[in-house]
């Protein structure tokens, strides 16, 4: 985790010395209204032996204006551990006293607007549907649930190779706003721990077309 969180942060140093002026133009018609983009974590994410979240997303985007952007993201991870729990601020995390009797496989999709405020300085709103599938130490499902999973980010929108690719760092504050019961075992665990997060590292990169 530690050679994550060092990775992260050589990246964001090298991409902030690039062109950071992201802000579009509202009479500026030529530049690309659509992007397609995913998570660096669900490269940094998916080497992780101990708890590996196989984690998949795919963003779609589409700017509106020059300073509104709007975009669908369709997700899935599963993981081991209650989401209150801070996977890098918080030494709980991995504990085995705090491991779920199992794991949760998620599927949902992302409904995201942001909007450029400064330069490339923006500011989303992330809220995410998600189906829950719960499975126990024997890897059989015993229960089904349904959740509502929100993001409240802030970022830098960095423009890459004449703008062809973007780099977005992030930070976040992320909320659990609604979800059915947990099953037995899960519960007790995941009450334990607050429905918000912060903060929450962002790494997203995307190629305009």
């Amino acid at each position: 985790m530690q050679k994550i969180v060092l990775w992260i942060i050589l990246v964001t140093v090298l991409a902030s010395s690039l062109q950071v002026n992201a802000q579009y133009a509202k009479t500026d018609s030529t530049y690309n209204k659509w992007f397609i983009g995913t998570s660096l974590f669900v490269l940094f994410g998916n080497f992780d032996r101990e708890n590996p979240p196989n984690f998949v997303q795919l963003d779609i985007g589409y700017r509106i204006t020059g300073k509104d952007v709007i975009r669908i993201s369709p997700k899935t991870w599963k993981y081991a551990w209650p989401n209150g729990i801070h996977p890098f601020l918080n030494k709980a995390y991995k504990k085995p006293e705090e491991k779920f009797p199992g794991y949760v496989r998620e599927y949902g999709v992302t409904a995201s607007y942001a909007r450029l405020l400064w330069k490339g300085l923006y500011a989303q709103l992330d809220v995410m549907p998600t189906y829950q599938v719960f499975v126990n130490e024997n890897g059989k499902k015993i229960d089904n649930g349904f959740q509502v999973f929100n993001s409240y980010r802030m970022g830098y929108h960095i423009k890459l190779f004449k703008d062809r690719f973007f780099f977005q760092p992030s930070i976040c504050v992320t909320h659990r706003a609604y979800h059915t019961q947990l099953p037995d075992g899960f519960k007790q665990l995941d009450d334990k721990w607050s429905k918000f997060v912060f903060p929450e590292p962002g790494l997203n990169v995307g190629f305009n077309f």
